[in-house]
């Protein structure tokens, strides 16, 4: 593992090694000791800087990417603050295709470092020609110099992961790791970990977390693509109304599928349970975990790892406000509002 007592020589330095934190309080009535991989260490405070660093330099390495050239990517926030990050360090401009789904606060740290933002609706089809995929499409076409990454079909997603993400776990807990539980977008992180772990491993399980209103789960156990599958949800960077080709479904043993409001709830738990300030899919995997401890999936020897894949602070317009949660209903009699938390001194 790196030593982080010396001066490096940019950000890029400290993309990686990222921490395993047990969990107690929010795992106590289950079977099992639980880990947390808290990909927010990363430098850009998300596992997306593993694929932006590792594609990008192997894009250099193979000659498709010169200096002063523009990189183009469609992201739901994380990936493209990480793209943005890497292109400021390399010299690259970076042009990023957004959906409409993610924060306000993601967008406006992507204009911050320095992209330039093309936000796309979210509820169209892939194909959809104002789909944050054909945006990138386009705009990759049209302009001279451009290379476009496509982290949702690109092996190069899987490969980052393959050799970082799954070494440090199998490192952190000395092999014991008897349980992957990880979210499912475009698939680089739980194709590429698990592929890793298996590798040492093969009865290490791996379940992926897919939402209501994505087609992931279903595709896996069936190997067919339902468009009746799909309908509008809220959970950023999890689930796809498209098959990924960065998914290898092949590795992935399960999918379990959490809801938005259980995943925003659980997401707030964290915090307060644990003292990890963790993103939506952070609480949508956590969610995971609870739903299948209850079910007795785990038993009292086995070492769960859950990947948390980013920092809560991109989500202080969503998850962690109490507007944004009373305005989709969040709110119930079991599940009230902070606010008297707060108390205003006159």
């Amino acid at each position: 593992m790196k030593q982080r007592n010396h001066v490096y020589n940019n950000v890029l330095d400290l993309v990686g090694n990222t921490p395993l934190v047990k969990l107690n309080r929010i795992t106590s009535k289950f079977n099992g000791d639980f880990y947390a991989k808290v990909e927010a260490f990363n430098p850009g405070q998300s596992s997306k800087d593993r694929i932006a660093l590792y594609i990008i330099e192997e894009a250099e390495r193979k000659g498709i990417l010169s200096p002063g050239d523009t990189i183009i990517e469609t992201t739901s926030g994380n990936t493209g603050f990480s793209i943005a990050m890497v292109s400021i360090i390399k010299g690259y401009d970076c042009v990023l295709a957004v959906s409409s789904k993610s924060s306000p606060d993601k967008i406006d740290m992507l204009k911050t470092m320095g992209a330039k933002v093309y936000v796309c609706p979210a509820h169209v089809s892939a194909d959809d020609p104002r789909s944050y995929y054909e945006v990138a499409k386009r705009l990759h076409s049209e302009m001279k110099g451009s290379v476009y990454i496509n982290q949702y079909f690109n092996q190069l997603n899987i490969d980052a992961h393959y050799h970082s993400t799954g070494p440090e776990i199998w490192n952190q807990t000395e092999g014991k790791i008897t349980h992957l539980v990880a979210c499912s977008g475009t698939g680089g992180t739980i194709s590429g970990t698990a592929k890793y772990l298996k590798e040492q491993n093969p009865n290490i399980k791996v379940i992926g977390v897919d939402a209501f209103g994505s087609v992931i789960k279903k595709y896996h156990e069936t190997r067919e693509f339902d468009e009746k599958e799909i309908y509008p949800y809220r959970i950023e960077g999890l689930g796809k109304n498209l098959i990924p080709a960065a998914t290898d479904f092949d590795v992935i043993d399960d999918f379990v599928k959490v809801t938005d409001e259980e995943s925003a709830h659980t997401a707030r738990e964290i915090a307060r349970t644990e003292g990890i300030f963790a993103g939506y899919t952070s609480g949508a995997a956590m969610q995971a975990i609870k739903q299948l401890g209850e079910d007795g999936t785990f038993g009292k020897d086995d070492k769960v790892v859950i990947i948390f894949p980013d920092h809560g602070a991109r989500y202080m317009s969503k998850v962690y406000s109490d507007k944004w949660m009373n305005d989709q209903g969040f709110f119930d009699s079991i599940n009230e509002a902070a606010a008297e938390s707060i108390q205003y001194v006159k």
